[in-house]
């Protein structure tokens, strides 16, 4: 009886897709006649230049100099970028050079792609700058070891 009702109710959604998918295609044509489609190229920002990464920042050092980034800093200013979601378990501590940051902390989500726009070195190959709360760490990505902390560098 039970599989008897899940088959009708099947068979009812696809009837009631059927009589929608056409008026969906018409749809979508006039949204391309209107000139809906492909997008424009979207002109500067109103008001100020759009901000550019630097040149050379594609070229990123080969060679990490321990000496140069083995240090802790506290931020000469802060950057308001928006909130910051800890992974679950998250109790915040200041991290310094030489530790090792948990993977959890450095997944993709964390990462600061674009680090010269709060202050911060182009990092080495192999390394990348992460939001752990107020602080931006850089971290080796083969170990998770933190190489380099700036304190309170977002508010």
């Amino acid at each position: 009886m039970f599989a008897l009702s899940c088959t009708r109710r099947r068979l009812a959604a696809a009837a009631a897709l059927a009589l929608v998918l056409p008026s969906l295609a018409l749809s979508a044509g006039a949204f391309e006649r209107r000139g809906g489609g492909p997008g424009e190229v979207q002109r500067a920002p109103h008001g100020y230049q759009r901000m550019e990464p630097p040149r050379g920042i594609e070229q990123r050092p080969r060679e990490f100099d321990r000496g140069y980034f083995a240090h802790n800093f506290q931020a000469h200013r802060g950057y308001r970028i928006g909130p910051w979601r800890a992974p679950p378990g998250y109790a915040y501590r200041r991290w310094h050079y030489g530790e090792f940051l948990p993977r959890a902390y450095w997944g993709p989500e964390f990462v600061l792609a674009d680090f010269w726009l709060f202050g911060l070195d182009i990092p080495p190959v192999g390394y990348e700058w992460v939001r752990y709360g107020p602080d931006a760490l850089l971290i080796d990505l083969r170990s998770g070891e933190v190489v380099q902390t700036v304190y309170d560098n977002f508010l």
